[in-house]
């Protein structure tokens, strides 16, 4: 399961911030094939990530070279793989490629997610 056609994040697409940091991090570019996917949408990937204890209310999935990465560990492995360019890449990669920052940042922009989210009126990922 290690081949780069099988890396793929999961992400909740209800929630703006999330859906253009994915857009912004080009991985594509980075590492080659690798499947975007909305949690909100279920599917094996959802089913797998459940299934290890991962509570995708409470960050991204990244699963990369067989390996699973969730909230900050995934934010941090994404700002290591993902090439820089543009104005505020360089910005985010800087702030995630150390561990001790998202380990820092990462419950910050999740309460942010959160209060977002209760603002625009969209129910959490968990939530029925």
């Amino acid at each position: 399961m290690s081949s780069a056609s099988n890396n793929w994040i999961l992400y909740d697409g209800e929630c703006p911030f999330c859906k253009s940091y994915v857009a912004l991090v080009r991985l594509r570019e980075a590492i080659g094939p690798v499947r975007i996917l909305n949690a909100r949408d279920g599917g094996p990937e959802v089913d797998l990530a459940l299934s290890v204890g991962l509570d995708l209310d409470e960050g991204m999935v990244l699963h990369y070279q067989g390996q699973l990465y969730h909230g900050d560990a995934c934010m941090h492995v994404l700002a290591m793989l993902s090439e820089s360019g543009g104005l505020l890449r360089p910005v985010l990669t800087w702030v995630f490629r150390s561990p001790r920052r998202a380990r820092w940042l990462y419950p910050w922009l999740r309460s942010g997610r959160n209060m977002t989210l209760k603002l625009l009126r969209k129910q959490k990922i968990g939530k029925p």
